[in-house]
């Protein structure tokens, strides 16, 4: 016979909304369990950079700016009235420290209330003795550093610069003089170990390998989860947190006419958690978007590309040969443009065209400069090269004249320093990935020297955006806006209180922890 148990409140899922909604349900004294299918914990979290966007009050024109009238007042209200408290009671129950991220910029620091200086926070390197118990248990990140090093948001910009600037040198350095330190989790991977262990202090057990099959009901509310090993009942209520529908190719192909080749969230995020809520009578809301980023197509799985885009000697093109966005715009908008969601368009396929200054300079996708690119790139059509424009169009089947006319501009906008068809390089965002020794802009630099280069470039993204529709206590919602009782959800399982923006690094996550932290909030009450 299948065992039953009891607990205040059933999470599930093992990201840092999912943590953090039991450890504040924890410390405000109830009994709660987390519930993961996967073997390991952690999710997106883990596979993260690990910042967090999580601003007081000050920044309200802002976020309305980004996230539009198409997201609640009151739910952008909770954000930024309860994102401080969240970052001080995570440092305070678990051995997380937290330090800003200095000079990265809100994705539209321009905007009305926008920062140039940002106002990302990211997780001080945590000393791996400090977590020994669960690190074993920890999901893998979405890209290893090199073994030993602990790799920062603040190292990636300076080791993107690869051979071109001596703070990327400086900090290779670094990072391997840190080894010799013992071993410390960055980004995700110590988001989410320090908030493992502080369940683990607060006493809060995290079963693994335990999936939701169901959400069971009783007397007119959610009151538990069915699992392969029996019911779960829940005495107040059941807080979702497990992910969007990255990995759910029905769904994709229905909200997105996409399948889920491109996506690098977590392979448990296939949409149950939506899925059940709706047959429950749930709403939901953007089930159209995504945490949207350009991304190279690899067999292994896609690569998110971030700083590639903004650097010099480099362009994008269409099919046509023509450029159609910003390169080094804010990732979620380049793929806004790429799907044709921008007024024109669609721009697929789509090429990342550079030349040989670019990639003897620069580190690319992992890839040192002047590093051989793998074989099978070239073999898969990922990747080509050519010695002149002409024939690196014919490779790619791209109009030759327009592709030639296309870098000829180019060309000029970099002499002079300013691209005249899209902004690239004018806002602060743009130039944090840039090359500051490129001047007169560091986002712009001319493509001339042979051989040149195309990428192929796809719509990946981080995970899926939209969900449960869900109010300022993240209580899920019926169509006519009354709660489901007893049902709650945070993170990408719920709409993102973003809209159809992304305000800055650590939008995804700050918004996350937030939510799931209301949650526990009014269980508790």
């Amino acid at each position: 016979m299948l065992r039953e148990e009891k607990f205040d409140v059933v999470v599930v899922g093992s990201g840092a909304a999912g943590m953090t909604a039991a450890l504040a349900a924890a410390h405000h004294g109830l009994s709660v369990v987390v519930l993961d299918g996967a073997e390991a914990y952690g999710g997106s979290t883990a596979r993260s950079g690990g910042g967090l966007w999580l601003p007081g009050p000050e920044a309200a024109t802002y976020l309305k700016h980004v996230a539009g009238d198409e997201v609640p007042s009151a739910r952008r209200d909770a954000l930024l009235e309860h994102g401080p408290a969240v970052l001080a009671f995570v440092t305070r129950h678990t051995p997380l420290e937290f330090a800003r991220v200095p000079g990265y910029p809100d994705y539209h620091p321009e905007a009305p209330g926008g920062l140039a200086e940002g106002r990302t926070v990211e997780p001080r390197p945590l000393d791996v003795r400090r977590v020994a118990t669960d690190v074993g248990a920890l999901a893998p990140p979405y890209r290893a550093a090199p073994s030993g090093m602990a790799v920062t948001a603040v190292d990636y910009r300076w080791l993107s610069l690869g051979l071109r600037h001596p703070r990327s040198a400086l900090t290779a350095v670094k990072l391997a003089a840190g080894r010799f330190r013992g071993r410390r989790l960055t980004m995700g991977q110590a988001l989410a170990a320090g908030l493992r262990a502080g369940l683990r202090s607060a006493g809060v057990p995290v079963r693994l390998g335990t999936p939701m099959t169901a959400l069971e009901t009783a007397d007119g509310r959610v009151a538990g989860v069915r699992t392969p090993d029996g019911p779960v009942r829940a005495r107040r209520g059941v807080v979702l947190t497990c992910g969007g529908f990255d990995h759910n190719e029905r769904m994709r192909r229905e909200h997105q006419d996409l399948g889920t080749a491109w996506t690098v969230g977590a392979a448990g995020n296939t949409g149950l958690g939506i899925e059940e809520g709706q047959r429950l009578g749930a709403a939901l809301d953007l089930m159209d978007e995504a945490w949207w980023g350009p991304s190279l197509p690899l067999t292994g799985g896609a690569y998110f590309c971030l700083a590639e885009r903004n650097l010099p000697g480099s362009l994008i093109v269409d099919g046509t040969g023509r450029r159609f966005v910003n390169e080094a715009a804010p990732y979620v908008d380049v793929v806004h443009a790429m799907l044709g969601r921008t007024g024109s368009g669609p721009h697929l396929p789509a090429w990342l065209v550079a030349d040989r200054s670019y990639r003897d300079r620069y580190l690319f996708a992992g890839r040192a400069p002047r590093a051989p690119l793998p074989r099978r790139w070239f073999d898969a059509g990922i990747a080509h090269r050519a010695d002149t424009l002409d024939e690196l169009a014919g490779r790619i089947g791209v109009p030759a004249q327009a592709l030639a006319a296309t870098v000829e501009r180019f060309n000029g906008f970099a002499a002079g320093g300013r691209d005249e068809d899209f902004g690239r390089g004018e806002s602060a965002y743009d130039r944090y990935y840039g090359d500051p020794r490129q001047r007169p802009n560091p986002c712009l630099g001319a493509l001339r020297q042979p051989p040149f280069l195309a990428f192929a470039l796809v719509p990946g993204d981080l995970g899926t955006k939209g969900g449960l529709r869900t109010d300022e206590r993240a209580r899920v919602l019926r169509d006519d806006g009354t709660p489901i009782p007893g049902l709650y959800a945070a993170g990408n399982t719920s709409a993102s209180v973003m809209g159809r923006g992304y305000a800055g690094a650590g939008a995804t996550l700050g918004p996350a922890m937030t939510f799931g932290y209301l949650a526990a909030l009014d269980l508790a009450a």
